[in-house]
């Protein structure tokens, strides 16, 4: 069975309106784009984007705070 990777460890900092994540993220090479989706991460602390199975989680210890 095929391990997962690593999730990526987001910061407040991270995070755009409504605290969530998009992906592909600027990081990711350009041969690996798909269409940009919103990952929420505040809801349950991470998420899984559909297309890529990257998981994004929201690092310990991050206070959100609603505005």
């Amino acid at each position: 069975m095929k391990q997962d990777a690593p999730a990526i460890e987001v910061t407040v900092q991270d995070l755009q309106s409504h605290g969530v994540v998009f992906c592909p993220n600027p990081k990711m090479p350009t041969w690996s784009n798909h269409p940009k989706v919103f990952l929420d991460v505040v809801s349950t602390g991470r998420s899984k984007c559909p297309y890529c199975g990257t998981v994004y989680a929201l690092k310990a210890g991050e206070k959100v705070h609603s505005h």
